[in-house]
C-alpha cells in the first residue's frame, strides 16, 4: 500500500487525503490488479464481452484510456483494444514477470497496472491491448458509469 500512495501522491501533489480516497474506494480484486499487477482471471470480468459505446477509464484516476469504437473480441478472456485515445495517456514498460517477455500496459496518469499490450491485433494497429476488466471504468455517452469490482467483494 505504501508504494501505491506514494505513486499517487505524486499524482496529487501533497494531497494524502485524495491519494487514500482513490486507493479506498477500490475493491480488494481492483487493489490486487492495479497496484500489485495481478491478473483477473480469464473470462470472468464484466467488459469482457461488453459491447456498448462510450469511453474506458483507468478505475483509480478516471484517466480516459480507451474508446468503444476500438474495442473487439480477441477470443483472449479479457477486453481487447487495438488502440487507445492517445498513446500519452498509457505507458508501456517491459516485463519479464513469470518467465516471459511481455509488455505491460499502466496509466500513465496514476501508474495504475491495467494489462498487457501484444504485437497480433487486427488492422490498422496490428497490437492487442490485453486489458483487466477491473482496471477499467466505464462511462456511456449519457454520463452513466460502471464498474466491474471482481469477485472478491
Amino acid at each position: 500500500m505504501r508504494r501505491a500512495l506514494i505513486r499517487l501522491l505524486h499524482l496529487h501533489g501533497t494531497n494524502m487525503a485524495q491519494a487514500r480516497k482513490d486507493l479506498g474506494n477500490l475493491s480488494p480484486m481492483q487493489y490486487r490488479v492495479t497496484q500489485e499487477k495481478y491478473t483477473e482471471r480469464p473470462f470472468t470480468g464484466k467488459f469482457n464481452r461488453f459491447k456498448e459505446p462510450g469511453t474506458y477509464m483507468c478505475v483509480v484516476c478516471d484517466q480516459e484510456l480507451f474508446k468503444s469504437d476500438h474495442k473487439f473480441d480477441s477470443g483472449c478472456g479479457w477486453p481487447a483494444f487495438f488502440d487507445s485515445i492517445d498513446p500519452k495517456l498509457i505507458k508501456e514498460v517491459k516485463d519479464e514477470s513469470h518467465g516471459m517477455l511481455r509488455t505491460e500496459v499502466l496509466c500513465a496518469k496514476c501508474g495504475s497496472h491495467l494489462g498487457h499490450v501484444f504485437n497480433d491485433g487486427p488492422k490498422p494497429t496490428r497490437r492487442r491491448f490485453c486489458i483487466n476488466s477491473v482496471s477499467l471504468k466505464f462511462v456511456a455517452p449519457n454520463g452513466e458509469s460502471i464498474v466491474d469490482e471482481g469477485n472478491s467483494r
